[in-house]
Order: structure tokens, then C-alpha cells, then sequence
């Protein structure tokens, strides 16, 4: 395991996980996945975690299963539970070079966070915070300011709604449902 101080706000790197506990006394973590695949998670491959405290480790991955809605990794360097404990709330990044391709109209999520977001008047509603998965299709959740309140607004991520995603310019354009 090596270690730094910072990430140094990297766009080369996409967040795919975080740690949100161990499992068994050997050291295994317990991941929550952002990836659509395991394929994400090659053994053998390095991957990228911040840890609560900002400090950066880059991590060997040793292997990986699925566990119910959760991941179960294994890293090198990491031999029993109590030094696994530490990496428990760690953000898991790669290079996105290691990611497969996307099809036409189709995002990474770290691509969208941070994305501004008008409705079809252009009026700002908020910055996008926030992909929430769900069986149908992705809830985006914007968060900004209305009268002088934090307001968060919960957007289907549908072709109806989403009307234009610009990531060179940062935007979004949606026409949110009536009642929104």
C-alpha cells in the first residue's frame, strides 16, 4: 500500500465505490459499487482510495466477489480486520482508462455530478449532487437555492425529462414533470 496526501482533483479518475465495511477477520472489505460490472475491479490492477481523513492509498485488488447488494474485496497489505477498519468510508477510484466505453447518450456518473442544471426557461435549479439507481432508471438529485432556501429536487433521469447533458460546458437541460 502506498501512501499520499492528496488527489489533486484528478478528472483522469472515476469514484466506482466506497468502503462501507469488513468482513471476517482476514482483512476483507465490504463495498458498495457505483461500477455496472465486477470487470471494474480487475485482481491484480491498482485502484485509488481516499480515506475518511483525504490521505490517498493505491490499493492491489486481490480478488472480488459479488455479496448480495454489496462487493466483498480482498486487497494486498491487508491481513486481518483491524487494519482493514481503517479504510472503512474510503472512496474507491480508477483510471478511467480501465473502463469500457460508453454507448452514444450514456454517462458516468462522476460526469454528471457537479452539472448545472436549468429547466427549459433557463432558470438555474440547482447543481446535480447526487445519482440515485433505482429498477426503472436513475434519479438525478438537484440541490440549489429558491426563495432563499436550500431546495432538493429528486429528476428522472428519462429522455423526457433530460433534454440536453453538456459536460464541456457543464449543463443540463430538463423540463422536470408537473409538480416538481
Amino acid at each position: 500500500m502506498k501512501s499520499s496526501s492528496s488527489l489533486n482533483d484528478r478528472d483522469d479518475l472515476v469514484l466506482v465505490g466506497r468502503v462501507v465495511g469488513v468482513h471476517g477477520v482476514r482483512g476483507s472489505l465490504k463495498v458498495h459499487s457505483y461500477a455496472e460490472s465486477l470487470s471494474v475491479y480487475e485482481a491484480g490492477e491498482g485502484i485509488l482510495a481516499v480515506l475518511p481523513d483525504g490521505s490517498v492509498r493505491t490499493l492491489t485488488v486481490e480478488w472480488v466477489q459479488s455479496h448480495g447488494r454489496l462487493l466483498l474485496m480482498a486487497l494486498e497489505g491487508l491481513a486481518d480486520r483491524s487494519q482493514a477498519e481503517i479504510l472503512i468510508g474510503s472512496e474507491l477510484f480508477v483510471d478511467k482508462v480501465c473502463l469500457p466505453p460508453l454507448e452514444e447518450d450514456t454517462y458516468y456518473w462522476s460526469d454528471l455530478v457537479g452539472l448545472r442544471v436549468y429547466d427549459t426557461s433557463g432558470s438555474l435549479l440547482g447543481r446535480l449532487d447526487e445519482v440515485i439507481p433505482t429498477p426503472g432508471n436513475d434519479i438525478y438529485v438537484v440541490k440549489g437555492k429558491q426563495d432563499g432556501q436550500t431546495r432538493e429536487m429528486l429528476i428522472p433521469a428519462i429522455g423526457d425529462v433530460v433534454l440536453k447533458i453538456d459536460l464541456e460546458g457543464k449543463t443540463m437541460i430538463v423540463d422536470p414533470p408537473e409538480g416538481l
